[in-house]
């Protein structure tokens, strides 16, 4: 009687033990947040449909950290051409916001900081103003397509009073996304989008991009786009000393090779 006593308590022990052990395997195997990084060679940097590399190579790459609550935040950077964007020797985005996912939608609100170092126009009389913008967005997310919205609260890319004669705070951008699974692996991406520049019309302009994306194992992604806008070519083409001038609002065909760890 006494050794039948003893092996119970010490079997349901046992199976305490073993059950507190499972839980904490899972509660190690799931932190509440999650690092990547990315880096990516393109055959040019195309933001909103303009060339900012003069439709020359660009490296980019960046890190991103997601919390289980749907908090995130980043950071991104690539290389520019200092003709497309004065003076500016690079550009790192800094972003941030909370994403939630309520059955086949998901909602998502943020911020963006492009910062341009060295990026600069200079003022007649003196002084220079900065090409640095932030913008807050907005997007919700129904299975593959989106509706995005992306609203500037300072100047936009240096469109000030004391630059142009106008501040240009209040510009945004609105866009629809379509990014289609129709083949494992195999993804159709379909985008259009307006921008509007507050005070300076001339600038404002439409783009849309069709591609295609294929994801390979270990993390690496091709892809192909061909993108076009109808910016004004007046206002959108950069010259080189006035001798090679580049339409950065023109069509042209994007590829490249992503690797995300």
């Amino acid at each position: 009687m006494k050794t039948n006593c003893i092996r119970l308590p010490l079997a349901a022990l046992a199976l305490f033990a073993a059950s507190v052990t499972v839980q904490a395997q899972e509660t190690a195997a799931a932190p509440a947040y999650t690092i990547s990084a990315n880096v990516g060679l393109f055959s040019q940097y195309i933001f909103r449909g303009i060339s900012y590399t003069q439709e020359k190579p660009a490296v980019q790459g960046g890190f991103d950290v997601a919390h289980e609550s749907g908090a995130y935040l980043g950071i991104w950077g690539t290389n520019v051409s200092d003709l497309a964007l004065s003076n500016a020797t690079g550009e790192i985005d800094v972003y941030g916001g909370y994403a939630k996912t309520v059955g086949d939608f998901t909602f998502d609100v943020g911020f963006l900081q492009f910062i341009f170092p060295g990026g600069k126009y200079d003022l007649v009389g003196g002084g220079t103003e900065s090409l640095n913008t932030l913008e807050l967005n907005a997007a919700v997310t129904w299975k593959f397509i989106q509706l995005k919205y992306s609203y500037a609260v300072t100047d936009y890319f240096g469109f000030s009073k004391k630059s142009f004669g106008a501040d240009s705070d209040g510009s945004d951008y609105i866009e629809l996304n379509a990014n289609y699974e129709f083949m494992p692996s195999w993804i159709a991406n379909v985008h259009v989008g307006h921008q509007k520049v507050k005070n300076y019309d001339d600038y404002d302009f439409t783009d849309w991009k069709v591609g295609v994306t294929k994801n390979f194992e270990g993390g690496w992604q091709a892809a192909v786009a061909y993108v076009d806008t109808n910016a004004d070519k007046n206002f959108y083409t950069i010259c080189d000393n006035g001798i090679r001038c580049k339409d950065t609002g023109d069509s042209k065909w994007l590829l490249y090779v992503k690797r995300t760890f």
